[in-house]
């Protein structure tokens, strides 16, 4: 049984906006019958000696921190680019993010460490200072360029193709979240 695109898509799109069951509860009912029927009428395969072939493994998504548990300040950073994300609150790259910080629309901005061009890096930290915008930074690009949506998703759920980003501007919040939370505690000690 091999997973469509179709539904990789809405699964990805699931992961950014939990509130999308509540919005549209007949593709995602469609869907869910289409499975039990899929899977009801899966017959194991058979190899040209004889063998069955094991049936594909299921899809396990990643969960946040248990209850008990406090979020770091990375993971919270990740919860709320990908909720601003799917509001469309977020600028990536250079261009659109010097043009949200200029307008004063800016909430947040997110720098990778390691962007190898000073300038670039320069430009940001300027900005960011005139406009009053906190800055916040990441180790890698390629975390958040995959942080930012700019990857393809397979159908095992896992990011490919991830594009490096190393700035990243959040103009919308997006949905509240325990993320949210932590990042604004983080940026009101800092």
């Amino acid at each position: 049984m091999e997973v469509s695109r179709i539904e990789i898509y809405i699964r990805y799109l699931l992961s950014l906006q939990p509130h999308f069951i509540r919005t549209r509860p007949p593709l995602l009912s469609h869907l869910a019958a289409r499975k039990e029927k899929q899977v009801s009428e899966y017959q194991p395969r058979k190899k040209m000696s004889g063998e069955e072939v094991a049936a594909p493994a299921p899809v396990v998504e990643t969960a946040a921190p248990p209850l008990g548990e406090a979020m770091d300040l990375m993971t919270g950073l990740q919860i709320v680019l990908r909720k601003s994300l799917a509001n469309g609150g977020l600028a990536r790259g250079l261009h659109e993010g010097a043009k949200v910080i200029e307008k004063n629309v800016a909430l947040l901005c997110v720098l990778a460490e390691d962007c190898n061009q000073p300038d670039y890096v320069k430009l940001v930290k300027a900005l960011c200072a005139d406009h009053n915008v906190s800055l916040l930074t990441v180790p890698s690009a390629k975390t958040l360029g995959e942080w930012a949506g700019l990857c393809k998703i397979d159908s095992e759920g896992k990011a490919r193709k991830v594009v490096g980003c190393s700035c990243v501007v959040v103009k919308d919040w997006g949905d509240e979240s325990d993320g949210l939370n932590v990042v604004q505690q983080h940026l009101k000690a800092h």
